[in-house]
């Protein structure tokens, strides 16, 4: 029955955000608010549901922030999702290698102090690990959103935080949750 795969899911679920360090997520939001009041550009990226998980929150943070849909003078997020120009990541993939799709966009936007967000539930997704290790060649601000142990995401970013289960699944879920959370802190934060 749906009954008790519901109970178990939602259990494990409970468990992983429950154990999350909220310390890390301080410092995850003191780097997007520190790029925010800077003018920085913040760009996101992960591989399948990851990659729907950077679409999500670059959308929330560039208009889920805004107060009267947009309509007032507040300043604004410069965010950008790697993930969803297609045939710019097809081209890249093609005619170099599937592993350097983000890190060659980055080439072309990356300045000092941005902020590079990368997402992978294993925490080993060669093109975000790619392109963690070339934002900071520039200088920039990384923090990943990792799941299982963290991987070597968790290993070369600034600051990861770590949904802690070996399920693709539950630490999508959880990576989903903190872009929704983060948001939520800003539109309260920026807006009053």
């Amino acid at each position: 029955m749906i009954k008790e795969t519901a109970k178990k899911y939602f259990s494990d679920l409970k468990k992983v955000i429950d154990e999350l360090d909220l310390n890390i997520l301080e410092k995850i939001t003191e780097i997007i608010h520190d790029a925010y009041k800077n003018d920085k550009q913040i760009f996101i990226m992960g591989n399948g549901g990851s990659a729907a998980t950077a679409s999500h929150f670059a959308c929330d943070l560039g208009k889920g922030t805004l107060l009267n849909n947009g309509q007032n003078n507040t300043k604004r997020f410069r965010v950008i999702s790697l993930t969803d120009n297609v045939a710019t990541m097809t081209a890249w993939g093609n005619d170099t290698d599937y592993s350097h799709i983000f890190s060659d966009q980055l080439k072309n936007l990356i300045n000092s102090r941005d902020v590079v967000i990368g997402i992978s539930a294993s925490g080993n997704s060669p093109n975000v690990i790619n392109a963690i290790n070339l934002a900071k060649k520039h200088n920039a601000k990384t923090i990943g959103f990792a799941g299982f142990e963290g991987g070597e995401l968790a290993k070369i970013s600034d600051v990861a935080i770590v949904a802690k289960i070996n399920r693709y699944d539950i630490a999508e879920d959880v990576h989903l949750v903190l872009g929704h959370l983060v948001t939520r802190y800003f539109k309260n934060t920026i807006n009053n």
